[in-house]
């Protein structure tokens, strides 16, 4: 090993069957159902970006939630980094440093806003990034936020584009996800008029509807 890695206690990532990992008994971080789900999407979504810590006996250092949620997509292995030559009070001490350190980080609440509100302009699944529906609603800007940022114009111009907002019961709101999924299907949008794929989804189905029944 070079000195460098040596400094950098740069480690090679090895592959371990799921069944020969022994979790820490002591272990104090709780992992919740709800917070497996949204490890086990996020691993669907974005691949097993990282790696599982486990000492030379295959123990679990770091990494619990991401084991039982191999566990429960039923993966035969999982890429793990093994430490060595760690005292037993240096396992206990990293095993729990690994979980505190983490949440002594915080959100920029403005910059997490801005990156939220463009995955969501984008269509990107926000449910895989780990916040609840509740805590979505209070960073995604709403209308009035949207209305604000918006440049003045010109007193007597009205703007070009409206935006319309529905309250829709949940059968009914997969079923227009649905039509809108269909309509992006048939061909590609003349992004001329507007560049927001919804708003010409949602278009399209209305188009397509008055075209089959007629206008009144």
């Amino acid at each position: 090993m070079s000195k460098k890695d040596q400094l950098t206690g740069a480690k090679s990532v090895v592959n371990r069957k799921v069944d020969d990992l022994n979790p820490y008994e002591n272990n104090a971080r709780v992992h919740s159902d709800e917070q497996i789900d949204q490890i086990v999407e996020s691993i669907k979504k974005f691949g097993f970006t990282a790696p599982i810590i486990i000492d030379e006996e295959n123990m679990i250092l770091a990494g619990h939630g991401r084991y039982t949620a191999a566990r429960k997509m039923e993966m035969e292995s999982v890429p793990c980094i093994a430490l060595k030559d760690l005292t037993p009070e240096k396992k206990r001490a990293y095993i729990i440093a690994d979980n505190r350190i983490a949440e002594n980080a915080q959100w920029n609440k403005e910059l997490l806003a801005l990156e939220l509100t463009e995955l969501d302009i984008a269509e990107f699944d926000l449910a895989v990034l780990g916040f609840s529906d509740k805590e979505l609603e209070k960073l995604l800007p709403g209308e009035a936020a949207i209305a604000d940022a918006m440049p003045d114009l010109p007193e007597g111009e009205k703007s070009e584009y409206q935006q319309m907002t529905f309250t829709l019961h949940n059968s009914q709101a997969e079923l227009v996800k649905a039509a809108m999924t269909a309509a992006k299907k048939i061909k590609p949008f003349d992004q001329t008029l507007n560049k927001n794929s919804n708003g010409n989804a949602i278009t399209r189905v209305c188009e397509m509807y008055l075209e089959s029944h007629g206008n009144s």
